[in-house]
């Protein structure tokens, strides 16, 4: 839009929004108020709309915010916005007599909300509509809504005008959740997700519990924190990049089945798969591993994805995908063998570099073993993952809070799910022997020394709690974010999240 474009924009903005305060003005001069407490509801839009009969007639109650309005004379069609849809509402001077009906044509406006009771019955054009008895007005909008208009072009409706600007969309959520109703249908699921991972693990008898957010080590993942300041203690704490460690610290406690749905914050870029503070649930099982745990996302994605949508299939990432069981299981060797014909077992630090820069990867000097293999993985491997796949059986110096495996030295029980070439869960059997945890954290101190400042701080409580003894235990983080977008079908985190970070306008 040009800048002159802009300028007529905001005039016209200005012009209407003067208006509005005029109408809201002259509302409280005729001792309407514009903002009462209460309405009573008694039925909602679509319910209306999926019950209704014709040859019945039912007396409701409904309220909601005004989409249109068509003004004829001495009647008036518009339609109201409630939770659930919108539906036709048919208003009469004869009805509601002529001062109510006066105002209502020329001090109420699109965008505001209205309570409505009346009778329910269908038009001559056949849409299913209510017949207002009486009309009140129950929030004037002092701003108008960008709805969007049609023509119609060679026998085709072409809409313009539309709220589509992303940007503007995620700064005014709630202007994109009033005009594109499909954006609440993304959130509705989000919710859905959420109750069915609950579902599924209260299920099982696990708990739901509580972890700090505001800790003063943060551990449980390789990040950048955020930092804040606590003034009465006089010390520093970190916003958590995940609750890891606080929920092993209860499988120590005696729980045998825990799980936290987190906000974790981490310190690092934002993009189209990562927004700074993000929603995760993770889940750890006392006496369990990690081949159970993969059985039990195969279930769980398998259900999520029925529950909500009614089928396995997704379409995610430009990609279709079956979440059908049972999921392809390959090793991160193997897997980095498959894409790119390198071999990284047994490989030394100064070997993994040189494989990486041949293939073009970049890393850093400060980078040690675990985050070069990370970024060969990351870039030449994990982008053509598309059907689910458990990368399974990591290097150990991949995974410091990860047990041994069981028989393959120099690797860890680990496994991530891919799907369409993007993460969506990291899972362990988790490694319980106080004295081969301090030497991991130890060597993630080292790493820190050299300049890795996402490496891993040494939590000494955490070590403590693990010397009283952890009995085996599983545990993963399924990041819902992602997990939300796979399932609707959306191409960027923002899309999942209400009120996303964004920079300052």
């Amino acid at each position: 839009m040009s800048e002159e474009s802009m300028q007529s924009s905001l005039e016209e903005l200005n012009d209407q929004m003067r208006m509005r305060r005029q109408k809201l003005q002259k509302l409280r001069e005729l001792g309407i108020d514009a903002y009462p407490h209460s309405f009573d509801v008694t039925h909602y839009a679509q319910p209306i709309l999926d019950t209704f009969k014709d040859g019945e007639s039912t007396t409701v109650s409904i309220a909601g915010r005004m989409m249109s309005i068509r003004n004829m004379g001495k009647a008036s069609f518009f339609h109201i916005q409630d939770s659930t849809g919108k539906i036709q509402i048919y208003l009469r001077k004869d009805d509601v007599g002529d001062t109510t009906y006066d105002i209502f044509k020329h001090l109420y406006d699109i965008g505001d909300f209205v309570g409505i009771k009346g009778f329910t019955f269908r038009t001559k054009l056949g849409e299913i509509s209510i017949h207002a008895k009486e009309i009140v007005l129950l929030a004037k909008a002092l701003r108008p809504l960008p709805i969007a208009k049609e023509k119609e072009v060679n026998g085709q409706k072409i809409v313009y005008d539309a709220f589509s600007d992303k940007e503007l969309r995620y700064r005014q959520r709630y202007v994109d959740l009033i005009v594109n109703p499909q954006v609440r249908d993304v959130f509705r699921k989000r919710a859905k997700i959420i109750n069915t991972i609950r579902a599924f693990l209260d299920e099982k008898g696990y708990l739901e519990v509580e972890t700090p957010i505001l800790q003063p080590i943060y551990g449980g993942a390789t990040a950048r924190p955020f930092i804040t300041h606590h003034n009465a203690l006089g010390m520093d704490l970190y916003l958590r990049i995940a609750n890891e460690l606080y929920l092993k610290r209860l499988i120590v406690g005696g729980f045998e089945g825990v799980y936290e749905f987190a906000k974790d914050f981490r310190n690092e870029g934002l993009s189209r798969f990562h927004n700074p503070e993000f929603t995760q649930v993770e889940f750890y099982v006392a006496y369990k591993d990690y081949l159970w745990m993969m059985e039990q996302v195969e279930t769980l994605f398998e259900r999520i994805a029925l529950t909500v949508n009614g089928t396995t299939k997704v379409h995610f990432n430009g990609h279709d995908v079956d979440l059908k069981p049972p999921y392809r299981r390959l090793t991160i060797t193997d897997a980095i063998k498959e894409f790119t014909g390198k071999d990284i077992e047994g490989k030394n630090e100064t070997e993994l570099r040189q494989i990486a820069q041949e293939l073009g990867v970049h890393t850093a000097p400060t980078d040690g073993s675990s985050k070069i293999i990370d970024a060969i993985f990351g870039e030449c491997v994990e982008p053509h993952l598309i059907a689910p796949t458990f990368i399974i059986d990591y290097p150990i110096e991949m995974s410091p809070l990860t047990k041994k495996h069981r028989s393959k030295p120099g690797l860890v029980e680990r496994f991530e799910l891919i799907i369409a070439g993007k993460e969506l869960c990291n899972a362990y059997t988790e490694l319980n022997d106080p004295i081969d945890q301090r030497e991991r954290l130890e060597e993630q101190a080292r790493l820190r020394e050299r300049g890795d400042d996402e490496a891993m701080t040494i939590d000494e409580d955490f070590l403590r709690a693990l010397e009283y003894g952890m009995p085996p235990t599983a545990g993963i983080g399924i990041g819902i974010d992602r997990l939300t977008m796979l399932i609707t079908g959306q191409d960027s985190i923002r899309d999942v999240i209400l009120f996303p970070q964004m920079r300052p306008e």
